[in-house]
């Protein structure tokens, strides 16, 4: 569950969705998020008859908890040798599981710029078997307009050129 609300800080959820998302029951995820929400981790409100949850981006560990996850996923590693390597890359979007929060052996990647797609292939090789994990990617020029899979799912975005 940490996952679900310290990889992209805009995921929300509620008890039911949690519960089928997770397949877990309602009562072990109901614990956890009020654990969470009573050490200030997680905030709630409530919309119709649901209360939904969502991480604390103002709590003095969030940042902490966030970092832990990228390394826990393999991010820091993706960043470090794939795309501080390949030159003119402009952005770095995660879509698909981890976009949603849920995690996979695939890791969806969206890049933006001028990309060499055979050096790419290469550095992907090599981080897979560092991670232990399939990275999946999709190249746009910085021209060209994003087009996502999947609109209900904001993509997180992992990298950008500063």
């Amino acid at each position: 569950m940490l996952l679900k609300f310290f990889l992209n800080s805009n995921s929300r959820g509620y008890l039911r969705g949690l519960e089928n998302e997770f397949g877990e029951s309602s009562n072990s995820i109901r614990l956890e998020l009020n654990r969470f929400e009573k050490a200030g981790m997680l905030t709630s409100y409530t919309k119709g008859n649901k209360k939904f949850f969502q991480a604390n981006k103002e709590h003095p560990l969030f940042d902490e908890v966030h970092n832990i996850v990228l390394k826990q996923i393999g991010f820091d590693t993706i960043i470090n040798n794939i795309i501080k390597r390949l030159g003119e890359v402009q952005k770095v979007y995660v879509s698909g599981d981890f976009a949603r929060g849920k995690d996979s052996h695939i890791i969806d990647l969206v890049f933006v710029g001028n990309i060499d797609q055979e050096y790419l292939i290469q550095l992907t090789k090599k981080v897979e078997k560092l991670i232990g994990r399939k990275i999946r990617f999709v190249i746009y020029d910085k021209n060209e307009k994003l087009i996502w899979q999947d609109d209900t799912v904001e993509p997180l975005l992992l990298w950008e050129h500063e």
